[in-house]
């Protein structure tokens, strides 16, 4: 099962996915606000892939962000009704979030029985709250010390 845009692919992981994602996560700027640092290795970020390809078994709320054949980001559901996503830099503020997230969200309400959906968010990362507000979220409270930078 894949949700198909304009221009992307939302599909669940692969294996072959493996040299793209770490590129995304081993990559400074994609990172900065990220709740982890970087990954140092395309280990480390092979134990996230395969985290990906397992969950995605049971249901597929979590998808990869494919264009043009290559997978660019991530983005979905990746606990009990709390949405994220990433992107690589080169794809910044072009409008693929949004376009991401506007068919994700959707299928999340289909798929599960959240009943609301929820976003964490560094509040220095005015990228993503802008985006988020966009996307009909809003700020609900405020928490300190919830990442590891």
């Amino acid at each position: 099962m894949a949700l198909k845009t304009k221009r992307l692919t939302l599909r669940a992981a692969r294996q072959t996915d493996l040299d793209d994602l770490y590129r995304i996560y081993s990559d400074r700027r994609a990172m900065q606000y990220w709740s982890t640092a970087p990954h140092d290795s395309p280990a480390r970020t092979q134990d996230n892939l395969d985290r990906l390809i397992s969950s995605a078994k049971q249901q597929l709320l979590y998808f990869v962000i494919e264009k043009d054949g290559k997978v660019i980001g991530a983005a979905g559901m990746h606990q009990a009704y709390e949405v994220g996503f990433l992107l690589h830099p080169d794809y910044w503020r072009q409008g693929i979030v949004t376009e991401a997230m506007n068919a994700i969200i959707p299928h999340l309400f289909e798929a599960t029985s959240a009943p609301a959906l929820t976003a964490d968010v560094d509040p220095r990362n005015a990228a993503s709250i802008g985006l988020l507000i966009s996307l009909g979220f809003r700020e609900t409270h405020r928490a300190q010390n919830t990442f590891l930078h």
